[in-house]
């Protein structure tokens, strides 16, 4: 039977995220059917513990159900039944949202299902006469997002996507790693250590984020603590969100390469250069550069470089970076 109310995050070391219950599985779509996802259940279940919700069953409709969509302004639709106009939802998925935001406050990230009128994310289908628009957001969705800005947000679908798999994974555990500085207590000595250990990342993301973050801890002392703290993490996640490309890595990757200059041989620096070329072409995925410039560094350790979270963003087994 689904559950109405989710349990809480579990309290472990492992990474807690919001799912949409119908994507692990639970026979709670308005049909009484799953839309389970083997990626996630298999690939994902091994490093993260999800949270799962599905809002409708939370908010009394039941499993089997009338199905709903939305209706009425793209930007502030209503949540109708298709066949009975007079079933709307609205107000209660709009509630349990803006609850669940406070009571999901410790995840560090969330998994939504596509398309849905509570829980699509993007591109949802709105009808207002004619052709559908396809500017909606679910309405569950929304207030998740509104309340939790900072909070990793994607759709199962767009995660068959290699690149936009890599990025939200990755933005998941940087979240955590930010959430874990607040919970032991915003400082400006521990902001200057996390900003340190995330240069590398950020650069991946844009030249433009690492200096805009770089001036904005060089002059932390300038501001109050919390609007510093609060400002940081909203433009430090907004970088991460920017999908990383494969020039800005290369440049990252040549970047990192410079801390070996003088401890290369010119065999090896060749061998490295041509590596990260063949995969600035498209010819290697991530992961080949990347694993030699770790075995360099193993030999020839540089402490800034080895702390860098660009080395290690996420779990190995995950093998995000074989794909890009």
């Amino acid at each position: 039977m689904p559950q109405n109310t989710p349990p809480s995050p579990a309290r472990t070391d492992r990474i807690s995220i919001g799912i949409s219950s119908c994507l692990l599985g639970e026979r709670v779509r308005f049909d009484g059917n799953h839309k389970q996802d083997a990626f996630i259940t298999g690939t994902l279940g091994l490093v993260f513990d999800f949270v799962p919700v599905c809002p409708e069953v939370a908010i009394g409709m039941g499993v089997p159900r009338p199905p709903i969509r939305l209706t009425g302004d793209p930007q502030s639709p209503r949540a109708v039944g298709v066949k009975d106009i007079s079933l709307d939802v609205t107000a209660a998925l709009t509630a349990y949202g803006r609850r669940m935001a406070v009571e999901l406050e410790g995840i560090s990230g969330y998994i939504f299902k596509g398309k849905s009128p509570s829980c699509g994310t993007r591109r949802v289908k709105v009808y207002s006469g004619g052709a559908p628009s396809l500017q909606g957001v679910g309405v569950y969705a929304r207030e998740i997002i509104q309340r939790q800005p900072l909070l990793p947000a994607e759709e199962e679908g767009r995660l068959g996507d290699p690149v936009l798999r890599e990025n939200f994974i990755a933005r998941v555990f940087a979240y955590r790693r930010w959430q874990s500085l607040l919970a032991s207590g915003f400082s400006v000595g521990k902001l200057v250590e996390f900003h340190t250990v995330h240069k590398l990342s950020l650069m991946a993301h844009g030249t433009e984020y690492y200096r805009a973050l770089g001036r904005l801890v060089a002059e932390a002392k300038s501001h109050r603590p919390g609007v510093l703290c609060e400002r940081y993490g909203a433009e430090f996640m907004a970088a991460l969100q920017r999908p990383a490309t494969r020039k800005r890595h290369t440049n990252v990757l040549l970047h990192t390469m410079g801390y070996l200059k003088t401890r290369l041989d010119r065999a090896d620096k060749a061998e490295l250069l041509e590596l990260i070329e063949a995969y600035r072409l498209g010819h290697l995925p991530l992961i080949v550069p990347i694993t030699l410039l770790k075995h360099y560094f193993r030999r020839f350790p540089d402490e800034y470089i080895v702390k860098q979270s660009y080395l290690h963003p996420h779990p190995a087994e995950l093998m995000l970076r074989n794909g890009i």
